[in-house]
């Protein structure tokens, strides 16, 4: 049995996720041969220490961890006092600066740490010097869940089509913006009726700017870009167009001549615009659900199809990373 001891950075809806999704596959981690024990977790109140392990129902019923927290310790210094193998970073995104999720990457690297993230921005804004990191102390540095939530797109290059030369990815990365076209063409919505019925359900923010402005999007894209074609390009390398301009009519339109709008994401075009998608594509899902188009030399064109976000379908996504670096499939920090 390997024991994999584990410190969790952020503590919102992911990282409760994390909390329950470790609780729950307990029993399954030690039929593979793995102990993950959970011995801390952070977040803007403070640190729960549990050198012995977290016990779930202490902490989930609690939104953040103020009068739960046992020490004023940062994240920095909980790594470096705690005995902890791998850091689980599940921070805010931000693609502007990367922080703080950029800095306790970098702590958690250079303390010879594995990382597994669901943060999007350090890796837009930083992704060369975070992998140079993972190289240089040998540890891993795994994102699966910062592009397309449950579906299994970089661990599928990477593993299943090692072989292949990867010619480009086509795709839809955001749930929130899919969501909305969806109810649009289906119920002849207005944009904003379709936004305020995705925000009451849920899918959308308060600000859904960063979702239907393309923002979101274009930070996977620029993941993809660097992790998977090797290229070193930022937010704004990537061209952005939002779906905010989009009405019933276009929808319409584009339904009686065989067509959807989606949303598209696009590597190494570096775009993310909306385009016109075959109804019978595997690109034309509805809803909340992401898809991809994977084009390659051998293997000619594989689509994968997954949920997009939720904190138990990004959690799986993390929990997938984890068993994939003790399991002998770590590929080099990522295509490091």
């Amino acid at each position: 049995m390997t024991e994999v001891r584990i410190s969790l950075v952020g503590y919102g809806v992911v990282g409760h996720g994390v909390v329950e999704v470790l609780e729950r596959k307990r029993q399954l981690m030690g039929e593979i041969g793995l102990d993950l024990t959970l011995v801390s977790v952070t977040d803007h109140t403070g640190t729960y220490l549990a050198p012995d392990g977290v016990v779930a129902k202490d902490i989930l019923d609690h939104r953040t961890l103020e009068g739960v927290a046992n020490s004023d310790m940062a994240a920095r210094e909980v790594f470096g006092s705690i005995d902890c193998d791998l850091v689980v970073e599940v921070t805010p995104t931000n693609i502007v600066h990367g922080q703080p999720g950029l800095g306790h990457m970098v702590d958690a690297l250079s303390m010879g740490k594995h990382v597994v993230t669901s943060n999007k921005g350090p890796l837009v804004v930083d992704y060369r010097r975070l992998k140079d990191l993972a190289r240089k102390n040998d540890v891993a540095l795994k994102f699966e869940a910062t592009v397309g939530g449950t579906m299994p797109l970089i661990s599928l290059i990477e593993r299943t089509l090692v072989g292949n030369t990867i010619l480009g990815i086509r795709g839809i990365f955001n749930g929130t913006c899919n969501y909305i076209l969806t109810r649009m063409a289906e119920e002849k919505y207005p944009y904003n009726h379709a936004l305020t019925e995705a925000q009451e359900l849920g899918y959308a923010e308060a600000d859904p700017s960063y979702d239907v402005e393309g923002v979101d999007t274009a930070g996977k894209v620029a993941i993809l870009a660097n992790s998977i074609f090797d290229m070193d390009v930022k937010y704004g390398d990537v061209e952005v167009t939002g779906i905010t301009g989009i009405t019933p009519e276009s929808l319409i339109l584009a339904h009686k001549r065989g067509y959807a709008v989606k949303l598209i994401g696009e590597v190494p075009a570096l775009t993310v615009k909306p385009m016109l998608v075959p109804l019978g594509s595997p690109l034309a899902v509805g809803s909340t659900l992401n898809a991809a188009a994977i084009y390659t030399d051998l293997s000619g064109t594989i689509t994968v199809t997954g949920l997009g976000a939720g904190r138990i379908e990004t959690a799986s996504a993390i929990l997938s990373d984890i068993v994939s670096i003790y399991r002998g499939n770590h590929v080099d920090a990522q295509r490091s």
